[in-house]
Formats: C-alpha cells, sequence, structure tokens
C-alpha cells in the first residue's frame, strides 16, 4: 500500500475494504474488531481505520461499544424483513415518479443496462462473477430509479441498499451460481422492462415490489443454515 497517500484518502480506502469485507462474511456478525488485527490486515495507522470505522457506525454496520471498542452489527430475520420492505416500498414509489417524469434518454438507458446485464460472459472466476453479475444488476435498477428525478429520494434509496449489503451477499451467492437462477431473474428483468417502457406504473410498481421481495425467504435460509439467525 502506498502509504504516502493523503490522510483522508487513507480513510476513504480503509472504509472501502472494511465495509467490503464486514459485507462478504470476512466478519462475522457480532465480532470485535480489534484495531491490531485491522492495522495488519490493511497496513494502516489507528486514524484511518478509526475513520473507517465511525463511518461504518452511521451506516449501521459497525456498533461502538463504549470504551470497549468497535464490533460487527447483528443480523435479524426482523431487520431482514424490515429492510427489504422498507426497499421494495421505496422503489415501487420511485419507479412511478421516473414512469411519470422519465423521457426517451431514460427508456435508452434502460434498455442498455438491461442488455449488458443479460450478457454476462467471459468472466473467469465465481467471484468476478459475481462482482461483475452485482455490478450490472445494481446498474440496471440505478437506471430505472434515476428517471424519478429527485437527488434527495435517491440518496434515501442508497443509504437503504447500504445497509441491506450484508443481506444482499448471502442472497447472491444463491443466486449468481445457479444457471436456473439467473434465468428466472433474466426473465423477471425482461417482463419488467415491457411494463416500464409500455407506462404501465401501476403493474410496474406491483412487479417491482414482488421482484425485490424475492430473495427475502433465499436469504432467510442461507442465515438459518448459517447459524445467523
Amino acid at each position: 500500500m502506498d502509504t504516502t497517500l493523503p490522510r483522508q484518502n487513507l480513510g476513504i480506502s480503509a472504509y472501502r475494504w472494511l465495509k467490503q469485507d464486514i459485507i462478504r462474511g470476512a466478519f462475522q456478525p457480532g465480532e470485535k474488531l480489534l484495531m491490531s488485527r485491522l492495522k495488519e490486515r490493511y497496513d494502516l495507522g489507528v486514524g484511518p481505520l478509526r475513520e473507517a470505522l465511525s463511518q461504518l457506525v452511521a451506516e449501521r454496520l459497525v456498533v461502538a461499544i463504549s470504551q470497549r471498542g468497535y464490533r460487527v452489527a447483528p443480523m435479524s430475520l426482523a431487520e431482514l424483513a424490515d429492510l427489504y420492505d422498507a426497499r421494495a416500498q421505496l422503489e415501487s414509489l420511485v419507479l412511478r415518479l421516473a414512469i411519470e417524469r422519465g423521457d426517451d434518454a431514460w427508456e435508452a438507458g434502460i434498455l442498455a443496462r438491461a442488455h449488458t446485464l443479460s450478457k454476462v460472459v467471459g468472466v473467469n472466476t465465481p467471484d468476478e462473477l459475481l462482482d461483475v453479475w452485482d455490478a450490472r444488476h445494481k446498474a440496471f435498477h440505478t437506471a430505472i430509479a434515476s428517471g424519478c428525478r429527485s437527488p434527495h429520494l435517491l440518496q434515501v434509496r442508497e443509504g437503504l441498499f447500504d445497509q441491506v449489503e450484508r443481506y444482499r451477499h448471502l442472497w447472491l451467492r444463491e443466486t449468481v451460481f445457479s444457471e436456473e437462477a439467473l434465468a428466472r431473474k433474466r426473465e423477471e428483468h425482461a417482463a419488467l422492462v415491457e411494463v416500464i417502457l409500455a407506462r404501465n406504473a401501476d403493474r410496474a410498481a406491483e412487479m417491482m415490489r414482488e421482484h425485490l421481495m424475492t430473495p427475502v425467504p433465499i436469504i432467510t435460509e442461507a442465515m438459518q443454515r448459517q447459524g445467523l439467525a
């Protein structure tokens, strides 16, 4: 690592690395985040790591323990249900506004992202497949949401997305490595695009809610299997 980077950049790097490791389960829910271990793992000093931990506390991925350091935030089926319901409700509202306000460029952006998502090929490793598919999946849904033209709603949406990431990662691992599951997702995305382009707001909002809630039973099973619930 280049320790000549400005302090702010070191803090950003620490935040990104630690967040990714928490999301991907390198640190388990409830696990104490020992500063000595973090310093060794990321080759960073206490300052940037504390900045990263403070930001992750604000995002509810880490819990600060008075005079006793930090722990990874717990996971629960109750939080899973609440987060996914909140996302589904908000995404439906954002989609209605996008259908009302979106223009031809918005439609073209959705079609382009949908096409790219359906063509995830030439991937060498399982982790790369997960990363590429997830990035394109996020881009597809972001393209849909962007038509609402509300920076504040999109900011709230992004915050919910951050909080749900640990749960989503469990779903991704169950889905991306299954050809059958990916085929179902392609069908759902194609049907959703068709209804959105037809500007059928009621049906599109209903389909979006259903689409966003389908991971919940899959994640529930994964959490129970891994002893997280």
